[in-house]
């Protein structure tokens, strides 16, 4: 059977399902990749560059958050195995309280970028100290691995694991 068949006989709303399923993965990647990317960047006093890539970063990190969580909100409520495959599974509860502390974490690092954007308009290069070096690194460590916890319960979850009875 040719290709264009094929396609034409899936039904619309799997397209639906595997595009919402797509953004909500893609997001993933996108958030663990700038957190990996301003894991590598930070440091005591960093150039102007490094310092304007660490504020891009993390500005693309909050948007792929927000898409992350946009579209998992849409595959439990629409798009994905039904509302009741997920909420009444505690694992996904333990993926849920993962992504909201892994979010709150989230916070000290980014009010710590915007006001590195102040100076950085100026012309100017943020002061970080190599404690507050340090701190950030260790924030985001701690998200790094909260955040690659979150693949691994979601697979326990599709094998099951979890459910009732």
């Amino acid at each position: 059977m040719p290709a264009p068949a094929l396609i034409a006989d899936i039904a619309p709303t799997v397209f639906t399902r595997a595009g919402v399923a797509y953004v909500h993965y893609l997001s993933f990647m996108l958030c663990f990749g700038a957190l990996v990317l301003e894991r590598r960047l930070i440091q005591p006093n960093p150039n102007r560059k490094d310092a304007t890539l660490m504020v891009i970063t993390d500005v693309v990190y909050g948007m792929a958050a927000l898409a992350l969580l946009v579209s998992g909100i849409l595959r439990v409520m629409h798009f994905g195995q039904g509302s009741e495959f997920y909420t009444e599974n505690p694992l996904f509860w333990w993926k849920v309280g993962l992504y909201l502390s892994v979010g709150g974490l989230s916070l000290y690092p980014t009010i710590t970028y915007i006001t590195w954007a102040i100076p950085l308009r100026k012309g100017e290069l943020p002061q970080v100290s190599e404690a507050l070096a340090k701190r950030l690194a260790w924030i985001l460590n701690i998200e790094l691995v909260g955040f690659a916890l979150i693949p691994f319960l979601a697979t326990l979850m599709a094998r099951g694991v979890g459910l009732p009875g």
